[in-house]
């Protein structure tokens, strides 16, 4: 069986050049921008996952037929307190209230720390409309604002960073045994209390619409793209839509099905890493954030992102290795480099 590579069964890894990782940068290229697709409404499925231990067998039955139909689906019940989700919303708002010139303070480092207009998908070749905020746990030095800029920041958002990753590592669980894997498989290969760890929590905002620009083609708030993580988790806000997600049997049609904010609720897909780690059983499809139309809500969006990254060692290889095995280090380096012009 796979593991990570702090088990001593890990087989030993030669770092090479994957033209695999290569191939789906490739794919992102040729997706464009995508402005003129089409919408189709589909279900996103909602899964319970209260009473988690008791039935966990079922809602991993239920996750693995939502992520391989379309690769996206939404959980409730799902511990996290709406009381926490509102706060760190409010945290974000307050982080991205600051002056430009005391973000600045904080730049972008190894996906870390704040970027702005910085991220540029392969889709698009134009920067996205957003600034975001990266929390990685170990690469945090120098990168939080002070307790006079923002009293109880660092404490809350390191509280609610370890809420994000615990509801993760029961999905992540549900998909390590449907693989075959054991129970903490995906656990040990997200471990936060190691120098190792790439887990990140993003917080986003979207600009507001400037009149100027509403016509401008090309800009887009998220261009069309996959996640390069194992799992994805996201919070929205009521009346801040936008996210659009594209199943892979209908990207020849360009069929995009708009998912709207609710609030409580978390929007997961599936990563680049995890289509690697179960041999493309579960597909990472595509998804991206569209600008407003005329007649909705113009003014700014945020959101809350978390994304379980597999651990710097941690060796990617699925049951039937059908991929050579990757670091999570490697293969994040060559993703992030080709968003962020090499600022990884």
């Amino acid at each position: 069986m796979q593991t990570t590579a702090a088990n001593p069964a890990t087989p030993v890894y030669e770092p090479t050049v994957a033209p695999d990782v290569l191939g789906e940068l490739e794919k992102e290229s040729r997706m464009g921008g995508a402005m003129d697709g089409e919408t189709s409404t589909r279900e996103v499925r909602r899964i319970d996952i209260s009473n988690f231990d008791a039935r966990k067998q079922e809602i991993a039955e239920q996750l693995w037929a939502a992520s391989v139909d379309i690769g996206f689906f939404q959980v409730t019940n799902h511990g996290i307190p709406i009381e926490d989700i509102r706060a760190a919303f409010a945290r974000a708002e307050a982080f991205f209230d600051q002056p430009k010139d005391t973000k600045a303070q904080w730049p972008l480092s190894r996906n870390s720390g704040w970027e702005h207009k910085a991220q540029i998908r392969p889709s698009t070749r134009t920067p996205d409309q957003k600034e975001s905020y990266q929390v990685t746990r170990p690469r945090m030095e120098g990168l939080w604002p002070t307790e006079a800029e923002l009293p109880g920041f660092q404490a809350a958002t390191l509280a609610f960073e370890r809420q994000c990753w615990e509801v993760g590592m029961r999905l992540l669980s549900c998909f390590a045994y449907k693989l075959g894997f054991d129970a903490d498989f995906f656990t040990r290969a997200h471990q936060p209390d190691l120098p190792t760890y790439q887990s990140t929590l993003r917080m986003l905002h979207y600009f507001a619409v400037d009149p100027a620009l509403k016509d401008e083609l090309g800009l887009w708030r998220a261009g069309a793209h996959t996640d390069f993580d194992c799992l994805t988790l996201l919070f929205q806000r009521p009346g801040q839509g936008g996210l659009q997600v594209l199943p892979g049997k209908e990207a020849e049609g360009r069929q995009w099905t708009s998912v709207e904010p609710a609030e409580g609720v978390i929007t997961c897909n599936i990563g680049d890493m995890l289509m690697r780690w179960s041999d493309d059983q579960l597909p990472s499809n595509f998804h991206r954030v569209r600008n407003p139309q005329p007649h909705e809500y113009q003014g700014a969006r945020y959101s809350l992102a978390f994304f379980c990254q597999a651990n710097e060692d941690a060796v990617i290889e699925g049951p039937a290795k059908k991929y050579p095995p990757i670091t999570g280090a490697e293969y994040l380096r060559q993703r992030i480099s080709a968003n962020f012009s090499n600022k990884y």
